[in-house]
């Protein structure tokens, strides 16, 4: 069932400090390493929400312990993955295609079905790919079956990943269990998202695996122990962006505590974006503090790196002093919804001129107005309505319980924000 619901107007400027739980995408990468370790690792801060509770799940079907320790954390003790066992996805791209080259060294069957929507999202170059180093599967999209046989040859396979950088990071994770580990080389258009890949490898080396990227496009895992360890996840910075936003619509000051000086997060491009568009940033010991301009200026940005951001760079754009143009980012055609197609009919819904170029977007503010706001199943369409409704009055997001994919206080979290108007 959908959870209508009407995004309060902030009446004036929002001074929050809004504290952001931990990042999906270290926490699912975090859990796919760890029960590959050599030994009990702890997750600390790790988020919480639909996306990753699928994931640990999932996980455990496969035999790992993933037990919840007195702190919140997550304690994981590794175990050989086996079958029978079935993988619920959900709409969960790092689920969907992270864990069939897990499942590829358990024994035993192992069937992954999802939700609808999960069953139109780009798969078949993840699972072409492990047939090809050595995996035996049935099926090109949900549903689908994994012949585990207790382990996988690997080698090297080149693959189209211009559609998603999981599709390299998922081959990446879980490679040093592969014998012979595992070289991905891309070929096809641009491939988007690359700070996700650079997460990927970034963690593989905090375990201890042994990863070469000194090649354009190509990435080597050599086979070997993961280690085990201790992490503190950061905050997710992408999950921020509706906040930070809301300091940028209505001229206030938002800070997010924790925002990390280095990070691989695609989400810390909100700095430069905001910047752009007429607000002041600042990095320091408090964390990242966003005050908002007195009108917001239109941008021209290619997004293909950051394209996760989209949805609120939108909203922002749709409130600015002109018309904005947003390109790079055709591959949103292939994610919960399709985002570019989506954007142009909300938009377009409550008043605001907006149309589909071959990559991405252009966007012409004009006199918005009340109206519904869908989100598709789609928990950054649901976060993008509510930043609109900063600044135009009834604006109903239809589904607001999506947001729980990977922010499940979102609602109380936006509540306690706008409390704090002067």
């Amino acid at each position: 069932m959908t959870t209508p619901w009407l995004a309060p107007v902030a009446p004036g400027a929002v001074h929050a400090t809004v504290d952001v739980p931990g990042s999906k995408s270290i926490t699912n990468r975090a859990l796919i390493l760890a029960c590959l370790a050599s030994g009990p690792s702890v997750l600390r801060a790790p988020l919480r929400s639909r996306d990753t509770l699928l994931m640990a799940e999932a996980l455990r079907c496969l035999g790992a312990e993933i037990s919840d320790g007195p702190d919140g954390e997550w304690l994981v003790t590794p175990r050989t993955p086996r079958g029978p066992a079935t993988v619920d996805c959900g709409l969960a791209g790092t689920v969907l295609r992270f864990l069939p080259p897990l499942a590829c060294l358990a024994e035993g069957e192992v069937t992954f079905d999802g939700d609808p929507q999960a069953r139109e999202r780009p798969l078949h170059q993840v699972l072409d790919a492990l047939r090809t180093l050595g995996g035996e599967i049935d099926g090109n999209s949900l549903p689908f079956t994994v012949h585990g046989g207790g382990g996988i040859g690997g080698g090297e396979v080149t693959i189209d990943a211009s559609a998603s950088s999981q599709f390299v990071s998922g081959l990446l994770l879980s490679a040093p269990a592969f014998r012979n580990g595992v070289t991905v080389r891309h070929e096809g258009a641009a491939m988007p998202s690359l700070p996700h890949v650079a997460m990927t490898v970034r963690m593989l080396r905090e375990h201890g695996v042994r990863v070469d990227d000194s090649q354009p496009d190509t990435w080597s895992v050599f086979p070997g122990e993961v280690r085990s360890l201790e992490r503190t996840v950061e905050p997710d910075l992408s999950n921020a962006a509706p906040f930070l936003a809301a300091a940028a619509v209505t001229g206030g000051r938002v800070t997010v505590p924790g925002w990390p000086t280095e990070t691989t997060q695609a989400g810390d491009a909100m700095r430069g974006i905001l910047a752009r568009m007429g607000a002041e940033t600042l990095l320091d010991e408090r964390g990242l503090t966003v005050t908002g301009p007195r009108t917001l200026s239109p941008v021209d940005l290619d997004l293909h790196e950051v394209g996760e951001l989209t949805p609120t760079v939108a909203a922002l754009a749709a409130l600015a002093e002109g018309t904005s143009r947003l390109r790079g980012i055709a591959h949103l055609r292939g994610h919960e919804t399709d985002r570019l197609a989506a954007l142009c009919r909300e938009l377009g819904n409550i008043g605001v001129r907006a149309e589909e170029t071959e990559d991405g977007l252009v966007i012409t503010p004009g006199e918005p107005h009340g109206g519904q706001w869908r989100a598709y199943a789609d928990h950054r369409m649901a976060t993008a309505g509510a930043v609109l409704g900063l600044r135009v009055p009834d604006v109903t997001v239809d589904d607001i319980a999506t947001t729980s994919k990977t922010l499940p206080d979102f609602p109380r979290m936006w509540s306690r924000m706008l409390e704090t108007v002067r």
